[in-house]
């Protein structure tokens, strides 16, 4: 598989994915960290891609995405950004929001 249809496939099959640098339990940077732990405080459940584990994705999405760095968040396959634009989010109330308008229409 070309590695922008593994990419298409992972954002078609998780409804909020989350490329970062390590895990949300083990985060390998403090943007990562951020980022994940936003998320987990907003109450999003959501899918985390490990770019430090797949060189491919690490090296194909920057360009995929339009986006230089990572994290990089997206929800219903659009990018949404990095961690500052989710920590953003996140202070307005809009990251809460979001998660739970994901949860809704998964129901």
């Amino acid at each position: 598989m070309d590695i922008n249809e593994k990419i298409k496939a992972l954002l078609a099959e998780h409804p909020i994915v989350l490329f970062m640098k390590g895990t949300p339990e083990f985060p390998m940077c403090g943007f990562s960290h951020r980022a994940a732990q936003a998320l987990i405080d907003a109450g999003a459940v959501f899918h985390s891609v490990n770019v430090q584990a797949d060189p491919q994705i690490r090296a194909a999405l920057p360009q995929f995405a339009n986006w230089p760095t990572f994290p990089q968040l997206f929800i219903h396959g659009e990018l949404i950004g990095g961690c500052d634009i989710i920590e953003d989010l996140q202070a307005a109330g809009e990251l809460s929001r979001m998660a739970s308008d994901v949860a809704g229409a998964a129901r």
